[in-house]
């Protein structure tokens, strides 16, 4: 199932809006167990698709609703990973969070 839609939350800075578009995603798997290594193949494989060769990193993390969670980073498509006012010269923009569902 795929379900985008707007999110609304009440903080609101220089990197954050009140209002941003997201998508949730949820596999459900009759029989057999989904894991962490199919959520980070299929997660991997949309990423490069969507933005190219970039590089793709897990970072743990914690959701609620979630367990495992991770953090989802990819190489800066605007400086290829060597830093600029965009990625916070960093290399890296945080573009999704993931996790298994229990």
């Amino acid at each position: 199932m795929i379900a985008p839609g707007a999110v609304f939350r009440r903080d609101f800075d220089i990197t954050h809006t009140p209002m941003f578009h997201q998508v949730e995603g949820l596999v459900v798997e009759e029989g057999q167990k989904v894991s962490f290594a199919n959520l980070k193949s299929v997660l991997e494989d949309f990423l490069r698709y969507m933005f190219g060769d970039v590089k793709v990193r897990f970072r743990p993390s914690f959701f609620p609703f979630t367990e495992p969670s991770a953090e989802v980073d990819i190489s800066c498509v605007f400086c290829k990973g060597k830093g600029c006012r965009v990625c916070k010269h960093t290399g890296w923009l945080e573009v999704l969070g993931c996790g298994i569902v229990d």
